[in-house]
This record gives structure tokens, sequence and C-alpha cells, in this order.
């Protein structure tokens, strides 16, 4: 599953990640306890579509990422995609990407999955938990990595392209705080099969987050005070 070129694509796109993120963003990265050792879902929420990047660059080890299907359709960017081994998610599909992602925790690979599945709301909160995260955390028992990502959502730029004949939308964050709380490991167990326990464990997991997010904002405000005359952020 994976592949000389893929790794080498890997190895030169970190570097040239860190420097963008050096550079353009005031990164603040709290991470509870070191990643578990084999398969493991790391699974943060979804302000920007930098994050899936950004995320990547800081684990230290290859992920492989369930990305919506548009992003593979997208010259030059779908490519790219591709080449590193990550998962599209294409509507009405989603449980060809859930069985890929599974073949990846057998093996023993770190996933990727942003349980919002789109971007949050530019103006704030959370998009509402899809129950993609929990199927792959009960079906194979690999431990959940919650993360909470804080930006300014105000930097955000919404920009227009046309995807394969279609007017998409998405937000790009390209300058400001940059915040990163990576919680402890949570395991489920169960039968995948249950409808109900597999949406409590995606609501267990999402509100786990939600809380990380929090925390993220409250300690770039907590260490970075705002200058006299801004608004205070609670």
């Amino acid at each position: 599953m994976t592949d000389i070129g893929g790794k080498l694509l890997y190895g030169a796109s970190v570097p040239m990640i860190k420097a963008f993120s050096g550079t353009m963003l005031h990164m603040d990265v709290d991470q509870k306890l070191p990643l578990p050792e084999g398969a493991k879902i790391i699974a943060p929420n979804h302000p920007s579509m930098i994050d899936p990047f950004i995320m990547a660059s800081i684990l230290g080890q290859r992920s492989y990422i369930l990305i919506t299907d548009v992003m593979f359709h997208v010259p030059i960017m779908g490519a790219y995609l591709r080449r590193l081994g990550h998962i599209p998610v294409a509507v009405g599909r989603g449980q060809s990407a859930i069985d890929c992602a599974l073949d990846h925790l057998q093996a023993g690979h770190t996933i990727m999955i942003f349980p919002e599945g789109a971007n949050s709301p530019k103006k704030g909160g959370f998009v509402k938990e899809r129950t993609g995260v929990a199927r792959l955390a009960i079906a194979s028992g690999a431990p959940v990595i919650p993360t909470g990502i804080f930006l300014q959502r105000d930097r955000l730029q919404t920009l227009k392209s046309v995807v394969s004949g279609k007017v998409e939308y998405s937000n790009w964050y390209l300058r400001g705080p940059y915040a990163i709380t990576m919680g402890s490991p949570m395991r489920f167990t169960g039968d995948v099969e249950n409808r109900e326990l597999v949406k409590e464990t995606a609501h267990q997991i999402m509100v786990k987050i939600m809380g990380l997010a929090a925390e993220s904002q409250q300690r770039w405000y907590r260490n970075n005070p705002p200058l006299t005359g801004e608004l205070e952020i609670p």
C-alpha cells in the first residue's frame, strides 16, 4: 500500500509545508501524550483547507487522509493527493473510503479523518459530526487522537473555483495564529452495525474535539495577550 514515489514525495513535502507554516503562521502545538505506535486515527476539526497539510507535517510520520473527492479533480492538486496515497471520499461511496482506511489501519498505518466532513462555518462553530470516524474506531479498535485547531476565522479567505464544471467554495488560511491541541487517545469497542452506538461514539469524539479547539483558543490568547485597545476574547 506504500510506494517509493509516495514516500519521496511525502519527504519532500513536509519541509515545504513547515517552511510555509514557520513563515506565515504563528504555530502553537500542544500534544498531551506521545502518539501511540502502530495504527491510529487522527481526528481534528476542520476550520480551513490547509488543515490536512499542516496536521500531516507535524505528525512526524506518514498518514493517509480521507479527503473530499472534489479535491482529487483539481489539476495538479489531485495528482499530488493521489501520489501520496490519500483517500477520496465521494458522495454515495463513503463505504469504499472507509474500507480503504480500514485496510491501512490493518497494515498499522496512521489515518486522518475530519469528523465534520467539511470546513467548519466561517462565522464560527462546527459542522455536525459524521459517523465515519466512529465506524473506523469501532471496526478497527485503533485509538482515536482527538485534535482541536484554533485559528482566527476573520482571516479566512473564501476562494471560488470551478471543478469538473461545478462551482466550489473553499476557505483558506494564509496568515495568522494557528494553535493545535492533540488530546489523549480514545478507544472504542462494540458492534459497528449498531447505529445508535456509532452515532453516540461519533458525537463523543466530536465533543472532545470541540473542547480541545476551545483549549487551543484559550492557550493562544493567554500566551499572546491583545494589545491595548484590542477586543478581549473570553
